[in-house]
């Protein structure tokens, strides 16, 4: 087990530039500190309730909980005529209020109600500590420093508003999803840290060169058949491909550039579009529309999803792009990943100059005397994690990560042990793999903080709030899909981005959609859909504070930043293409 010693936090590049850069940036968090002022007002998310006989309560489903309804009445309802008035000024003792009630003229109560709640946003400041954030990353290239710094100013910024209570109280509960990933993280290091000791990954490696692999065109072309097999989720697909790859592509002198951007692009665009895992059951509870007859039964909504499937223009460009790469055919490459790619096959150099691989852990045999075989020691840990993965979804509903990953722990050990390694070298090597993987889970949990204070300070609904203003409907996709990139670039989050646009954007596209005679309004909705999934991932993809980019760069040893820039090009080209797509399906939708 090798650690690289340099320390991938600095503070400060020791120059006069970087101490003006510090200092414009705390002004300008000075200025929007003082200036920056909550906008109020009532928004409306239509929900879907069921109807307690015994108890004549309506009642919800959320997280396999049933929760209870106390209806308002239209009559005494507070936020009601707030709503409909559009007004932006609310009283101080409304401005944490909720209220279910049914809505005006509703002919059908037992499936509609509308949830009215008081939100809020900072305006343009709402985007100020995940822009610092953002540009921290890009300047210094320490992504660790980069997400502390945004993080402790979005946090100055929830004090002074009076928001810590509801920051701590959405922390809380993501808190149990977040310790299930810390968890599965420490397993992967430990198993990682086995694995270096008995040297399994690189018996597949050789096992794979000599069976399969012919070259760097065979090599990446493993990598991408494994990133589209693995389509349980986009954090478990980045994890789980780049580190089982990396030793066979690093022979192949594949670089770390190279071997990110396959693993992060057959990650979520894999999961999302062979969504056989819980995808479509997260979405389809964010896209009820009242009215809209194919979005009105969770079958109808479901069938909706899969149906959008051809219009996923995005996710099938990233996911066909990656493919070509293999191939060395992608159409469009930018200077640094032609540069990444020359640099590999001429020197044999995996990383760039100066590089600082957010995963310090290599996986390398470190005990000469111990024999590995790659399917004892490797495959069959491997298969055991994805059997149990997919057959705890099957049964459950979701798939039992840690426990996949345990069970593999536990398999590599005994193995180990049981073909003549001792308990101290196994225990080192453990220990080892579990110090590898410390930095990249706490650049991880920053990465989640970041994305839950720019949702409390309200970035995505501000920029949802200017889509409201008029615009032609021809460029209302392409419109949805830049909003979104923005919103999820800015968070790191692509499910967190819907939880926050669909639940607008649906209503809103259907009520443009309305108010004009188009030929296939079905299909139109289907394009607005579509363009707010891809469009999150997209940004999801391509923020250096989103946790599949981390983990991609972690899993394959690759520099963060390094990472960003060189995926960037493709992302956008694949992302450019989309826009056009929609744009031109638009066109037909509303002309025939």
């Amino acid at each position: 087990m090798t650690l690289k010693k340099e320390s991938p936090i600095i503070f400060f590049r020791g120059s006069r530039e970087a101490s003006i850069v510090i200092a414009i940036i705390f002004c300008i968090f000075i200025f929007g500190l003082w200036h920056s002022e909550p906008h109020y007002y009532v928004d409306k998310v239509n929900v879907t309730a069921e109807f307690d006989i015994d108890k004549g309560q309506f009642y919800r489903s959320i997280d396999r909980e049933m929760i209870y309804l106390d209806i308002t009445s239209q009559r005494d309802s507070k936020l009601l005529q707030l709503y409909l008035g559009r007004q932006r000024t609310v009283p101080l003792d409304l401005r944490f209020f909720t209220e279910y009630i049914f809505p005006p003229r509703s002919h059908d109560e037992n499936r509609e109600i509308w949830l009215l709640s008081v939100r809020s946003h900072l305006g343009y400041w709402s985007l100020l500590p995940a822009l610092i954030t953002i540009f921290l990353c890009w300047y210094f290239r320490k992504p660790l420093l980069a997400l502390i710094g945004g993080s402790l100013s979005g946090i100055v910024l929830l004090t002074r508003h009076d928001k810590i209570p509801s920051f701590l109280d959405s922390f809380d509960h993501v808190s149990s999803d977040l310790g299930m990933l810390v968890q599965y993280l420490l397993l992967l290091g430990a198993l990682l840290g086995v694995w270096g000791k008995t040297g399994a990954p690189h018996a597949f490696a050789e096992l794979m060169a000599h069976r399969l692999v012919k070259g760097p065109k065979t090599a990446r072309f493993v990598a991408w058949i494994l990133g589209f097999s693995f389509f349980q989720g986009g954090t478990f697909s980045t994890v789980l491909v780049g580190t089982t790859v990396k030793p066979m592509t690093d022979k192949e002198k594949i670089s770390h550039e190279e071997l990110a951007y396959i693993v992060d692009s057959t990650a979520s665009p894999v999961s999302s579009l062979i969504a056989i895992n819980a995808w479509p059951g997260y979405i389809q509870s964010l896209i009820f529309v009242s009215g809209v007859s194919y979005l009105a039964t969770i079958e109808d909504r479901v069938s909706f999803y899969f149906n959008a499937t051809p219009f996923r223009f995005y996710v099938i460009l990233a996911i066909l792009g990656t493919l070509l790469l293999c191939f060395d055919k992608a159409p469009f490459l930018g200077q640094r990943m032609q540069r990444a790619i020359k640099r590999a096959r001429e020197s044999g150099k995996l990383d760039r100059a100066g590089a600082i691989p957010l995963n310090s852990i290599i996986v390398a045999r470190t005990n000469r005397d111990y024999l590995p075989s790659a399917f004892l020691e490797f495959l069959l840990p491997l298969f055991l994690l994805l059997a149990i993965a997919v057959m705890t979804f099957i049964v459950l509903g979701f798939p039992e990560i840690p426990l996949s990953f345990a069970v593999a722990l536990l398999t590599a050990i005994f193995i180990a042990k049981g073909k003549g390694m001792s308990i101290d070298e196994i225990l080192f090597g453990t220990l080892g793999g579990i110090k590898g993987v410390i930095l990249g889970s706490t650049a991880l949990i920053f990465a989640i903080i970041i994305g839950l204070i720019s949702k409390e300070l309200g970035g995505g609904l501000f920029l949802i709030r200017l889509l409201e203003q008029q615009l032609p409907l021809i460029f209302l996709p392409a419109m949805l899909m830049i909003t979104t990139i923005v919103i999820s670039f800015s968070t790191g989050t692509s499910w967190g981005t819907y939880a926050i646009t669909f639940p607008l954007v649906m209503p809103l596209s259907w009520a443009m959609i309305s108010a004009h005679q188009i030929v296939y309004p079905e299909i139109m909705m289907t394009l607005c859909f579509a363009a707010v999934m891809d469009g999150s991932i997209y940004g999801d993809q391509c923020s250096p504070i989103s946790d599949t980019t981390v983990l991609s760069a972690m899993s394959t040893g690759c520099d963060l930043m390094d990472h960003v820039k060189t995926q960037i090009h493709q992302a956008s080209f694949a992302a450019f293409l989309s826009i056009i797509l929609w744009t031109i399906s638009a066109i037909y939708c509303i002309r025939g």
